[in-house]
Order: structure tokens, then C-alpha cells, then sequence
């Protein structure tokens, strides 16, 4: 078994050579001062504190887990201790305003750091996932009574947060929430009502626990629309606890260090944030921040799952590989044999690819929110509506199936508990499934993001993806794809769907082979990116980028071809349908 360690070399190269980010922060007001040694000082740092500190305890995590008794969770031994340390030392608040406490540093790393600790240890890094959610949520929503009582402990991390959205009956339906809050005298609610798979909902990692809960006040309209948001914590400023009790936690698949909690809310006595029945945009301001992270936790997942497989490729020795000099009667490290290198370069593909469109993500969001070009800042948005979700279920998707793959390296090995691949495989599964499954990305890319603008916004990103590679072969590969594929969209797709002879439910069918595609365009210019920078010419980056073009591209013309049938398919089915109703 080994324990995971950060390749923040290579991050920082994504970062510095491939990307230019330090040179386009500079370029805005509030990050004016971050250079490229700063950006390579946090790197080096956090990794040296995810690597010393949060990686150690991750098999522990695993094996004992969070305990419940009683309505109390006890957390795995060490990770109160690391968490303290964590917020003492000021990593949550990297992101966060200064005048909220934090210390103002651009959001890509946050993300980069995120990103190692979803690595080195999934079930701890739940905990602090949330805060920065939490904070811009607060910061935006709640009035000044509440900013001034909870915001900088959420932006610090002295107090932890949870996202109480989900109940027994109403997954991704939000608008059959059931929970009620009811209005006291003094401008205060009462919540009842159950909230389940509530991450970190109960712990000892913090001395309080600051809960965001969507409820429905007595007067609200059915639906979404009814919902309003409302803070209550675990204790209060008099230090009497709040009537949020913690029924049980959950037992399983994996994630077993933190604790997926059923709460129950008994006339607790809570806060309105935001405006009365507008609960939902105030907690996107946290699903859209968390979805970011979810897509950076793919990314960490598959990355040490990678580097548990290379590095029992490499000491394994088994047969002789395909053309191999090695003495006679020597067998070979399996990292030899074409089989197992065609896993770990795919994998090493997905995971670079990732860290570019990521990366780039999290600098767009900076730019979002301050550069002085409006039409820039619209960019950036514009980037971040289509990227994030095709971020967050193409990654989650590939960390899942991607662990499988290497814990094919180890063969029989990888089934066992000692070598720790089968953890990974477990903590990532649940990736593809909270802050929205994967269907409801796909779902949300192609039917609220493309279609009602008739493609415009899409087409725009394609166009931008399209100026910004260079000139030379891999460029001209990626740059002919995303014609393609703006073709596509353009003269099949979109007509299809606004035709009467289409059956209306065909949108929902494309959408999973929709992100998809989208996804391996986003891998091809990521790849084309990579590969004219100096710097690149290095087995290292040779091997992965010609994986992606020989194992990983590939698929994209099957999904393509796979939309065009169903296209067809659906054309001959809205036909059948009005031929029924017409008695034919």
C-alpha cells in the first residue's frame, strides 16, 4: 500500500506553461499581486500538508469509520486533530475575501488544493467541502445580522457547514420538499421535517455546525418555486444547542470517514437567508461551487488511483513483455507489458486533460467575478455554465470506471483490502451520484444550457476553444473536431429538435452521448494545448497525449453516431405516435 503524494510539478506546469494563469489573474484588480511564485508557493505547501497530515489517515478512516451513539458522531482518530490544524493554518479561507477573514487568493487554488485532498483522503476532505459554498451563499444572501454572526466562521473553517436539501421521498425533485417552516413573533421560524444523506451533518471536527435547509414556509406555492432557505445552527450564540438532531448515519459503499447523516429537525429555531421563496437561487450559490469541487474530486480520485497502480506496475514482475531485452529467465515489471500500459496512459490522459479544463474553469470564475471588460466577465460566465456540469459527470464518471481499470493492474491483489485500490473504487462511486447526478448534468448541459439560446452560447465556446489553439498538427486534429461537431449541433441536432416530426422526449435521450462528446472535445483541446507547449516533449507527457488521441478519441465519433440515430429514432417515433392518435 501507498499512500498518496501530490504531483504538484505537474500541476504547476498545467497552471504556469500550459495555461498562463498567473499572467491572466494579473490582469484583474483583486489578484493583481499573484505572480508565478506565489502560485508554486501554495502549490508546494498545501501538498506538503495533504501529503504529511491529511494523507496518513485515510486507510484509518476507512477501517474505523465515523461513529454514531446516541445522536453523537465521534469522527476517526486524527481527524479532529487535522482539521484544526487545517483552519488554523488558514487553508479553507484561501479563496475568501479578506475582510471575511480569508486571504483573498484566486479560486484555482482552492481548487488545486481540493483536488489533493479529495486524493490523499476523500472521507476527511467531505467535511471542509462545503465551506466555501457556505460562505458565498451567506455572503450574498443572509442579511447583515447573520453575516456578522456566522460569515467569517464559515469563511475560516472555525465552524463547518452543511447543505440540507434531500428527503426520504424528494432526491432531485427538490420541489416535493415536505420540511415546514412555521413563523414566530420576533422575525424567527420554526423548521420541522427530516433531511437525509446530509454530509457531516454531526461531528466532532468543529466546536459548531452551521445548517443551510431549503423548507417550505405555510403560505408557499407547491413546486420549487415554494421554497425558501433558512439557517440554523448547532449551537447557538448562548451556547444552547438547537433542536437538529443527528437519527442515525448511514452505513456504506464507501466514504466511510464521513458521516452521511439523518437529521431531524424538531421546531428548530432558525433564520430566513434571502428572500421568502427564493430558497433555490440562494443554494445554487452553493451547488454550483460544490459541483465544481465534485468534478475536482473525480480528477483527485483517478489521480491516486493511478499512482497506486503505476507504482505496483512497476516493482511487479510477471512474464516476458512483447519485444523485451531482459535476461533470459527474467521476467519483466508489468509496466513492461502493453496491457497494463495502455490502462495507466489512458488513465494519466484523463487525468491531465482534466486538470487543464478544470484549472481553467476555476481561473474563469475569477474572471467572472472581476475583470472590468463586461464582455469578458460574459465569457467567463458563459464558460462556466457549459463546462461545469460536463466537468462533473464525465470525471466522476472516468474516476469510477477509470479505478476499475487500475485496479486491474494489481489483478488479484487489487480485490484485497491490502493494497488499497478497492477504496478508491468504493469513495469514488458516490461522485457520479450527489450534487446532482450525472444524468441530471447531462440533462442540464443540453437541455437548459444549449437549446432555449438555439445553440448560440455553445457555439460561441466552441469558436473561442477554436481561436485559442495554435498552429500545428494536434491543434488542426482538435480545431477540425470542434467544427465538426459545431456542424453537428448547428444542421442535425438543433433542427431535429425544434421539428414537429421529433418526439418530444428526444432531448433526454441524447443528453448523456451530448456531454459526452462535449467532454472528449473539451480532452482533444486540453490535449492540443499540452502538446505545443515547451516543455511537453517528455516521455511523461508523450505517452498520455498519444493515448488520448489512439485509446481515449476514439469514442467521440461513436457518440456522434449514436445521436444520429437516436435523432432518427425519434423522428420515426413522434410519426408512429401521431399516426396512433389519428387512428391510422
Amino acid at each position: 500500500m501507498n499512500t498518496f503524494q501530490p504531483r504538484t510539478a505537474d500541476m504547476f506546469f498545467i497552471l504556469q506553461q500550459v495555461l498562463q494563469a498567473p499572467q491572466h489573474l494579473q490582469a484583474l484588480p483583486a489578484h493583481a499581486e499573484v505572480d508565478s511564485d506565489l502560485v508554486q508557493q501554495v502549490l508546494e505547501e498545501s501538498g506538503k500538508f495533504v501529503a504529511e497530515v491529511v494523507a496518513p489517515l485515510n486507510r484509518s478512516g476507512d477501517e474505523i469509520g465515523a461513529q454514531w451513539n446516541g445522536g453523537t458522531v465521534t469522527m476517526p482518530p486524527g481527524f479532529r486533530d487535522a482539521y484544526q490544524a487545517f483552519w488554523q493554518a488558514g487553508w479553507p479561507a484561501l479563496a475568501c475575501a479578506p475582510e471575511d477573514g480569508g486571504q483573498g487568493l484566486p479560486t484555482v487554488l482552492e481548487a488545486t488544493l481540493y483536488e489533493m485532498l479529495s486524493a490523499a483522503n476523500h472521507g476527511w476532505t467531505m467535511a471542509p467541502g462545503l465551506l466555501h459554498g457556505a460562505y458565498e451563499c451567506i455572503k450574498h444572501h443572509a442579511s447583515d445580522a447573520l453575516r456578522a454572526q456566522y460569515l467569517e466562521k464559515v469563511a475560516t473553517g472555525e465552524w463547518l457547514a452543511t447543505m440540507c436539501l434531500t428527503e426520504p421521498h424528494a432526491g432531485s425533485d427538490l420541489g416535493l420538499c415536505r420540511t415546514k417552516a412555521v413563523p414566530m413573533p420576533d422575525g424567527r421560524y420554526t423548521l420541522s421535517g427530516t433531511k437525509i444523506f446530509i454530509s457531516g451533518g454531526e461531528h466532532d471536527l468543529t466546536d459548531n455546525i452551521v445548517h443551510l435547509v431549503l423548507a417550505r414556509l405555510p403560505d408557499s406555492p407547491p413546486g420549487p418555486k415554494g421554497l425558501s432557505l433558512f439557517l440554523v445552527p448547532k449551537f447557538y450564540a448562548d451556547g444552547t444547542r438547537s433542536a437538529v438532531v443527528c437519527e442515525r448515519i448511514e452505513e456504506k459503499m464507501g466514504l466511510h470517514g464521513s458521516p452521511t447523516c439523518v437529521m431531524r429537525f424538531d421546531e428548530a429555531v432558525s433564520w430566513l437567508v434571502g428572500e421568502a421563496g427564493k430558497g433555490l437561487n440562494a443554494m445554487f450559490v452553493m451547488m454550483n461551487a460544490a459541483r465544481l469541487h465534485v468534478g475536482l474530486q473525480g480528477i483527485g480520485l483517478l489521480e491516486a488511483a493511478w499512482q497506486k497502480a503505476d507504482a505496483y506496475a512497476k516493482e511487479r514482475r510477471q512474464m516476458r513483455a512483447p519485444g523485451s531485452v531482459a535476461k533470459t529467465g527474467q521476467a519483466d515489471t508489468i509496466d513492461q507489458h502493453p496491457a497494463m500500459r495502455r490502462i495507466l496512459d489512458a488513465q494519466r490522459a484523463w487525468i491531465d486533460a482534466g486538470r487543464v479544463v478544470a484549472y481553467r474553469t476555476a481561473v474563469e470564475l475569477d474572471i467572472q467575478k472581476h475583470h472590468p471588460n463586461a464582455a469578458r466577465r460574459e465569457a467567463a460566465s458563459r464558460w462556466c455554465a457549459l463546462v461545469t456540469p460536463v466537468l462533473k459527470a464525465a470525471w466522476t464518471d472516468q474516476a469510477f470506471t477509470g479505478a476499475s481499470a487500475c485496479l486491474q493492474v494489481f489483478g488479484g491483489h487489487g480485490y484485497v483490502r491490502e493494497w488499497g485500490i478497492e477504496q478508491v473504487l468504493r469513495d469514488a462511486r458516490v461522485a457520479m451520484i450527489y450534487e446532482g447526478t450525472n444524468e441530471i448534468q447531462a440533462i442540464d448541459l443540453l437541455l437548459r444550457k444549449v437549446l432555449p439560446d438555439g445553440g448560440c452560447a455553445l457555439q460561441a465556446l466552441l469558436q473561442d476553444l477554436a481561436t485559442d489553439l495554435g498552429q500545428h498538427p494536434q491543434a488542426e486534429r482538435a480545431r477540425e473536431a470542434l467544427h465538426r461537431f459545431d456542424r453537428f449541433t448547428a444542421e442535425a441536432l438543433l433542427p431535429a429538435t425544434r421539428s414537429a416530426a421529433t418526439a418530444p422526449d428526444t432531448p433526454h435521450w441524447l443528453a448523456d452521448d451530448f456531454l459526452r462528446a462535449t467532454a472528449l472535445l473539451l480532452m482533444a483541446w486540453a490535449w492540443a494545448r499540452i502538446m505545443a507547449t515547451e516543455g511537453s516533449h517528455t516521455p511523461r507527457w508523450q505517452a498520455a497525449g498519444q493515448a488520448f488521441w489512439r485509446w481515449v478519441w476514439p469514442e467521440f465519433d461513436t457518440r456522434l453516431r449514436a445521436m444520429q440515430a437516436t435523432l432518427e429514432h425519434g423522428q420515426d417515433a413522434a410519426q408512429s405516435s401521431s399516426a396512433l392518435c389519428s387512428g391510422a
